[in-house]
């Protein structure tokens, strides 16, 4: 199975969110820290807030915040919000359909893969320092590049 980027953002931000819980974090932030477009990071956030993960102040000191804590939001429960099926063939239109054993491995499968993932928050160890110092270090992509991704 693959992730979309819309998902691969949310987990983004929610882990960077997660590693910064003192703090009000801006978009700009945040895109800048992955190297990647605030247009499509600013969709993500909408969603994550409208679904009740993210809150968001607004004005000049406004950023984002995790909405509840980090060990509260499983990793799971984001990829089913970002993701819009998991239905990995389309059986509807095969001839096959109902005979097929193929189609109960699939579920199966897609069951055990965001079981695994409902394990996973995103509490960091060590109350983030490790992530922070990451992201800290990790070179930047200049603006010209980021406004590219979009």
């Amino acid at each position: 199975m693959r992730l979309t980027r819309y998902t691969d953002y949310a987990i983004r931000t929610l882990a960077y969110l997660a590693a910064r819980p003192e703090r009000l974090s801006s978009i700009a932030e945040v895109a800048a820290a992955y190297g990647v477009s605030q247009n499509h990071l600013m969709k993500v956030v909408h969603e994550l807030a409208k679904a009740g993960y993210v809150e968001t102040v607004r004005g000049r000191s406004g950023g984002m915040r995790l909405a509840k804590p980090a060990g509260a939001i499983t990793v799971g429960e984001i990829v089913r919000l970002t993701e819009d099926g998991f239905d990995l063939v389309d059986c509807g239109s095969c001839a096959i359909n109902g005979v097929c054993g193929v189609k109960g491995a699939l579920a199966e499968a897609t069951r055990a893969f965001l079981g695994v993932l409902d394990r996973h928050s995103f509490e960091t160890p060590g109350g983030g320092a490790a992530l922070r110092m990451a992201l800290d270090q990790t070179p930047r992509l200049s603006a010209d590049c980021a406004a590219q991704d979009a």
